[in-house]
């Protein structure tokens, strides 16, 4: 059975996502973004059902980059050093500023693979095109970006399998993975995701997109659900937003 977000309307789902995203980036204080990011965390785990270990294993790049973005903003930016004493100068306006700038990332992160695991690729396309009167062109070329984007994963494997054949291993005789093995792994990994998007402009260009209107045989729903979502997620994050302003006076 699916989700309660899956039944959502994909275009209004991709409209709330990309408003969430752009109005943390007027948030500049850790602890509104704490709080959405844990609420994103419960609507994903509740609303799209995803299991906690996938939700887990797909934040890890963000918490990686959100640690770099702790570190070099704490240790670069000026202010108020946080311990005197130590050898290191880490100011407190730049693990604030770095903990905004990576909580940030983690709220975008949650919320895109909650989109991602209830967004069926064809429900997205045609609701771009019947719901946003998004043109052919761009909604298929999304599709493809979608597909792209779910394959990666599994080519990401049989690049880093290919490479542990033929490349140097360790005395343990497991194969070395370093900084040169990632290069080369990121970058067959990039030909290959080109090669694939050339392979399917030249099947949609063949197939004759754009030319003349495109039908769909089942239509996705738009209705009260979808308007209950978006008012819900609005009035959730300003009141994220208002709680410490009314705290604090300001």
């Amino acid at each position: 059975m699916s989700s309660w977000l899956e039944r959502r309307n994909p275009t209004v789902k991709l409209a709330v996502l990309t408003a969430v995203s752009l109005g943390t980036l007027f948030l500049f204080d850790p602890a509104p973004l704490l709080a959405l990011y844990l609420l994103a965390v419960l609507a994903v785990r509740r609303a799209a059902r995803v299991r906690r270990r996938t939700l887990l294993a797909a934040q890890v790049p963000f918490l990686l980059f959100g640690v770099g973005l702790v570190a070099v903003n704490a240790l670069s930016r000026p202010g108020q050093p946080l311990w005197p004493e130590a050898p290191v100068r880490v100011t407190v306006e730049g693990v604030v500023i770095g903990a905004a700038l990576a909580l940030r990332g983690l709220v975008i992160g949650v919320l895109t693979v909650g989109f991602l695991a209830s967004t069926p690729p064809r429900d997205l396309m045609i609701s771009l095109i019947r719901n946003a009167r998004l043109s052919p062109r761009y909604a298929y070329a999304i599709l493809a970006g979608h597909r792209m984007l779910h394959a990666m994963p599994g080519r990401w494997a049989t690049i880093r399998a290919a490479h542990a054949v033929r490349g140097p291993v360790r005395r343990d005789g497991r194969p070395r993975f370093g900084p040169a093995e990632f290069a080369r792994a990121a970058f067959g990994l990039l030909v290959a995701s080109i090669r694939s998007s050339e392979r399917v402009a030249l099947a949609l260009e063949s197939r004759g997109l754009g030319d003349g209107p495109r039908t769909s045989w089942r239509a996705v729903p738009l209705d009260r659900r979808d308007a209950v979502l978006a008012v819900t997620v609005a009035a959730t994050f300003a009141l994220v937003i208002m709680i410490p302003l009314m705290i604090t006076g300001h």
